[in-house]
């Protein structure tokens, strides 16, 4: 058997190897897991709702009973995951960070969560959130704040930020998010882990109550390598009748073969900030640009690309689109007086800016949107992939509400701060974002690598033949930390 504290070393494959196998039991993993949330999680924050761990230890031994008896449900079999505090698992409340929810328990699963259990995960708890999932960094007054895995006096980055540093500390072996404001990217460039946004509908949302309006957010995966990551989107993908824009078509291949040799003569367009003006704090593209040196090794061609399209106009759509949906699912809290006193600020003024919107403004969101897509479709023609950094700051104080300046420019938004990610949430496209390394304080980031829509196979494939030859994934926080 393997010593219990290096099973949590392990990527999630070569864990579902060793499970298989028997090498490995389930309850041990589970015991190492709930160990090591006992240790880390009270300084960290990144898991709430945690279940009783006799329960859970009780539900790995049946894992366990299943595979002697030669029963094994799938790769995920007597996996510990954690659900992002967004979405339904049965039996946990799915708070959404704000008091004015509650704590009530779901009375079912979303559908990628029935898909992990139906490979045989066991839900152990949930990760933390931004309230409402609104903004990139995740506090909130239900759970308080979770912090960075790599300096606990910095955020954890958000959405999913609870998702990334449980993955970060080896909480879990492989974790959902969520991206509209690139909540799966920006925490994973925060943590040094593995972000992938999918296509738009590569993984179906249900329940959903807008399945034909809501075309910005995704659940997707996140994981400490590009093979776990492929692996787990694999299991939360495919087709479902009850969400009508779903994709139909093949699926990543986790076993993909050679990643240097399928990476050889692909072109990549560099974007840097995407637009000259868009602030950057010092530091981040000179990593991402010594980051690109890796394709060069590969055998690819990487050159500097520009986006023809407006910032501003790109900024307005994202604005007014994000507005409508945001203060539509959120409009009725507000409309409760009560309510309403619970809700933080930023959702209050995303509701209150979505009262003003006029149809005429959707639609010229609307056709803004599609111009931005076709403006990216046109750079596709030249490159295989574009790349830009994650993020245009690096882990801030986490007793911050939202970085109000970059490089001594102010932000007007509680959001713009992240404003690099939102073409490639506009357009739909696959974007991943992996590790570039690390600044002279040891903080983490990451650069987004997008395809053209759909190409969520060869978005990963690029991103594995970087991995190949980078050891960024494979470092993990100081022991002075954790």
């Amino acid at each position: 058997m393997t010593p219990a504290p290096d099973l949590l070393a392990l990527d999630a494959g070569e864990l579902s190897r060793r499970i298989a196998a028997r090498e490995i039991s389930c309850t041990e993993l589970m015991q190492a897991s709930l160990a090591r949330i006992d240790a880390l999680n009270p300084r960290f924050n990144a898991i709430v709702s945690l279940r009783d761990g006799a329960e859970l230890l009780a539900e790995a031994r049946a894992r366990d009973d299943e595979l002697a008896r030669g029963r094994r449900l799938g790769w995920m079999h007597g996996f510990p995951v954690a659900v992002k505090d967004l979405s339904d698992a049965r039996g946990l409340p799915t708070t959404f960070g704000s008091p004015a929810i509650g704590k009530r328990p779901a009375a079912g699963d979303a559908l990628f969560v029935q898909r992990m259990k139906s490979a045989g995960a066991i839900v152990i708890g949930k990760t933390n959130t931004p309230e409402f999932g609104l903004g990139s960094h995740t506090y909130n007054p239900v759970f308080g704040a979770t912090r960075n895995a790599y300096d606990p006096s910095r955020s954890a980055g958000g959405s999913s930020g609870g998702a990334a540093v449980a993955l970060a500390l080896r909480m879990v072996p492989v974790a959902d998010g969520s991206d509209m404001g690139g909540s799966l990217r920006n925490p994973a460039a925060f943590n040094n882990v593995v972000g992938f946004r999918p296509s738009r509908g590569r993984v179906p949302a249900v329940p959903a109550e807008d399945a034909f309006f809501q075309q910005l957010g995704t659940e997707g995966p996140m994981g400490r390598s590009v093979d776990d990551v492929a692996r787990l989107l694999c299991t939360m993908s495919g087709w479902d009748d009850r969400a009508p824009l779903s994709l139909t078509d093949s699926l990543p291949d986790a076993g993909a073969p050679d990643p240097i040799a399928c990476a050889h003569g692909k072109r990549i367009g560099w974007l840097g900030p995407i637009w000259p003006d868009l602030p950057m704090e010092p530091g981040i593209l000179p990593l991402c640009e010594a980051a690109l040196k890796t394709f060069d090794a590969l055998g690819c061609s990487v050159e500097p690309c520009t986006l023809e399209f407006s910032r501003e106009r790109s900024w307005s759509a994202w604005l007014r689109l994000r507005q409508l949906l945001v203060g539509g699912k959120l409009g009725p809290l507000h409309a409760d007086p009560k309510k309403r006193a619970l809700l933080k600020p930023e959702a209050i003024w995303e509701i209150e800016q979505s009262h003003g919107l006029s149809a005429a403004q959707l639609y010229q969101a609307s056709t803004s949107r599609t111009a931005l897509y076709q403006a990216l479709r046109k750079l596709f023609e030249r490159y295989d992939y574009l790349i830009a950094p994650t993020a245009q700051v690096f882990p801030f104080d986490a007793t911050l509400t939202w970085p109000r300046s970059i490089a001594g420019t102010a932000m007007d938004t509680y959001h713009r701060w992240m404003e690099i990610v939102t073409p490639f949430t506009l357009a739909g496209l696959p974007v991943v974002s992996m590790p570039v390394g690390f600044n002279a304080q040891g903080l983490p980031m990451g650069m987004q690598i997008a395809g053209p829509a759909r190409a969520d196979r060869s978005v990963l494939a690029i991103a594995r033949a970087y991995e190949s030859i980078t050891h960024w994934t494979r470092q993990r926080p100081p022991p002075s930390v954790a």
